[in-house]
């Protein structure tokens, strides 16, 4: 397996504080670097960052496995014993899910449970975990 670097991933966020108590307070991302106009966020080991933007264009939808996946959307594939720990804290919060928390592919290859949420400027986001994640790519 190749070595993992953390990716970077800037996006548009509408409110600073609604995104700062969301990525930091509900996700627990540790904050970084910030400004005014900006705000960097440690999300399991990559650098996301919020950049103060104008509401944009509302996402578009594709199929899959019978729900409207939003396109587009970003996330972390989680270890599988971190996932449900993730789920109730976004319950918690009340986090209203775009595509419940499910499982896929159940007994099959690519096994994962996966969920969909917005963040507070609608921004999709996918959470998943495999049960075997050496099987990330398989086919």
């Amino acid at each position: 397996m190749t070595k993992l670097n953390p990716f970077h991933l800037a996006f548009p966020v509408t409110d600073l504080e609604a995104t700062r108590h969301f990525y930091g307070q509900i996700m627990q991302c540790p904050e970084g670097r910030s400004s005014d106009t900006w705000i960097d966020f440690d999300l399991y080991g990559h650098q996301v960052v919020a950049h103060m933007a104008p509401a944009g264009a509302k996402p578009h939808t594709n199929p899959v496995d019978g729900h409207a996946v939003p396109v587009p959307h970003f996330g972390v594939v989680l270890d599988w014993d971190d996932f449900d720990p993730l789920v109730q804290r976004l319950t918690a919060a009340q986090v209203k899910f775009v595509i419940e928390p499910y499982i896929r592919f159940a007994g099959e290859v690519g096994e994962q449970a996966t969920m969909f949420f917005l963040d507070p400027s609608g921004n999709a986001l996918e959470f998943k975990a495999f049960r075997d994640p050496s099987l990330l790519f398989a086919k």
